[in-house]
């Protein structure tokens, strides 16, 4: 799969790190630091604009090192980038940790994931198969 990629940051293209690697980092493209108090949130800019091919979606997500150690993560868990949208990629990352964290020009802040997905055909029934699982939601199966 080719995506196309318009560069206006001074960082090299993403890469995949190793051979099993699923992400790519996505960089911070920033003029100055921003700081991030506990519970706050910004918009973080990567300077990076995609074209990515019909039938599949990039998703954005949380850095596990930057989850674990500060409590950095994505306000919406997981971002998603239609094909269709051509803006820049801006990060959403909120501070779920005690303390202040800066974040500088060229931290990899998140990674990006490309999925295969299709629209559904939504069709209007009065009643849907039945299943074992039935009704069971949330906490069904016990702990």
């Amino acid at each position: 799969m080719k995506v196309k990629v318009i560069k206006n940051n001074q960082f090299d293209l993403p890469v995949y790190e190793t051979k099993g690697s699923a992400g790519v980092d996505l960089q911070a493209n920033i003029e100055s630091s921003v700081i991030l108090k506990p519970l706050e949130r910004a918009l973080v800019p990567t300077g990076l604009f995609l074209e990515i091919p019909e039938g599949y979606e990039a998703q954005v997500r949380a850095r596990s090192g930057l989850a674990i150690k500060h409590g950095i993560s994505l306000v919406n868990g997981i971002g998603t980038i239609d094909s269709d949208y051509r803006g820049e990629i801006k990060v959403i990352l909120i501070n779920l940790g005690d303390k202040e964290f800066t974040i500088n020009n060229g931290d990899r802040i998140a990674q990006m994931i490309f999925i295969k997905h299709e629209q559904a055909d939504f069709e209007l029934v009065e009643e849907l198969q039945d299943t074992e699982r039935g009704k069971g939601g949330f906490g069904h199966t016990g702990v």
